[in-house]
């Protein structure tokens, strides 16, 4: 604290800042990875969100002494219940096993040389289509888990019928947007519980018999299935879970780091390689702890604004994070509505990324859209971003750049087409 001339009192505010501007994870994670039929108890999930965020991002803190708070990820959490559980019918337990060895790989990739010749194996449109891509696939989660679109036969999606819960949706969007137009934290919080709140006065949710309750260590606690994730039909999940997660957390440091002013004197963020072993842990603990993928948050950008420089922010945010554990009947009673206006704001940020996209040339342009497309469109992320691999080389060696690829990038396409080939190929 002396070398960065940091104050307590304003550590302090930064961190509960950031605090608040991702408190939402607390209902949102559990709302997803428990619903639409996962088996996935609500209760436990929420106890694992609460315990990986705390201690991770104590570990942020004291460890790599860096201002970032760490949770389960947006995106990797549709991934999981969506596209893994109920996508491809695989056992909650066993895709918490995938997310355990996409952590082991992970830790073993940030502790090597490897960490830089994956990042730059993965070329800068992708990264840019896949964070687009995953922005529609929660934006499509929010409007199905709103009503505002439902199933039908014959085209697939159509709009649904604009009811009470709809408009308690849609009303809980603007104030939400409202809130952070004012900069406020408390944006998505205003937003969700607004919505519960005129739920419940309308009768609509009932409140829960208890307000506190203890928290739930042991429904999916070290419930993992690691043997059965080492299964060959499940190598691409595990591949998805570990790239996805590997470029989410550099692009988290190195942006918010640059656009914030926290790098060192050569322009580098500062504490890459600890931050990242952070993050690293984050995954293997989830897949343990029973949640998904853990990550470094890009809002905790809210607290650095704020002053936060040291660790010490990440430690005021992560004892935020300890009476949650108590708040699970609170956290259940939320409907799936009032979460849906977070998943598609969200969702419409993320989706920002696109503008990095180079649409000029067609070997660029096509691969980033079909990573876009294929990511909602199939309901899967390990889609997207397989195809994405496979056509952006395949595309470079046709129009005469072949040597413009890496042989990283080379070896992640062939790869990616093996895993393609062995999982979707009929002869």
């Amino acid at each position: 604290m002396k070398r960065s001339k940091a104050d307590v009192t304003r550590e302090a505010l930064a961190g509960i800042t950031t605090f608040f501007t991702m408190a939402y994870i607390v209902v949102v994670n559990p709302a997803i990875l428990s619903g639409s039929g996962t088996g996935m108890p609500f209760a436990g999930v929420l106890t694992a969100t609460v315990l990986l965020s705390f201690s991770m991002t104590l570990l942020m803190g004291l460890y790599a002494d860096l201002p970032f708070a760490v949770a389960p990820g947006m995106g990797l959490n549709a991934f999981f219940a969506y596209s893994v559980v109920l996508g491809r019918g695989v056992p909650w337990q066993t895709a918490l096993g995938a997310v355990f060895w996409a952590g082991v790989l992970f830790v073993a990739v940030s502790a090597t040389s490897l960490r830089q010749q994956l990042a730059e194996a993965i070329p800068p449109d992708l990264r840019a289509a896949s964070g687009a891509g995953i922005g529609l696939f929660l934006a499509f989660i929010g409007l199905k888990n709103a009503g505002f679109i439902v199933a039908d036969p014959a085209t697939f999606v159509k709009l649904g019928t604009l009811d009470r819960r709809v408009a308690l949706s849609l009303a809980g969007g603007l104030v939400t947007i409202a809130t952070m137009r004012r900069r406020s934290p408390l944006a998505f919080l205003a937003g969700i519980l607004g919505v519960t709140g005129a739920a419940w006065a309308m009768g609509l949710i009932a409140a829960p018999a208890s307000f506190f309750s203890a928290p739930d260590f042991s429904s999916v606690m070290l419930k993992l299935d690691a043997r059965a994730a080492l299964a060959p039909a499940l190598w691409s999940t595990v591949a998805v879970f570990l790239f996805t997660d590997l470029f989410d957390s550099v692009s988290t440091f190195v942006g918010v780091a640059h656009s914030t002013g926290l790098v060192d004197e050569k322009g580098q963020p500062k504490n890459l390689k600890e931050g990242l072993l952070v993050d690293a842990f984050a995954t293997l603990g989830a897949g343990l702890i029973g949640t998904s993928s853990g990550t470094a948050y890009i809002e905790s950008a809210a607290g650095i604004e704020m002053g936060g420089r040291t660790g010490l922010t990440s430690v005021f945010t992560a004892l935020c994070f300890l009476p949650c554990f108590f708040l699970g009947p609170v956290a259940a009673m939320v409907p799936p509505y009032a979460t849906a206006p977070t998943l598609v704001i969200v969702g419409a940020l993320m989706f920002r990324a696109i503008k990095h996209v180079n649409f000029e040339k067609i070997e660029d342009a096509l691969p980033a859209f079909l990573t876009v497309a294929l990511i909602p469109l199939t309901f899967s992320i390990t889609q997207g971003l397989l195809w994405g691999f496979v056509s952006h080389a395949a595309l470079y060696a046709i129009v005469g750049r072949r040597k413009e690829l890496p042989p990283a990038r080379i070896a992640v396409a062939v790869l990616a087409a093996v895993l393609l080939a062995a999982e979707h190929a009929r002869w």
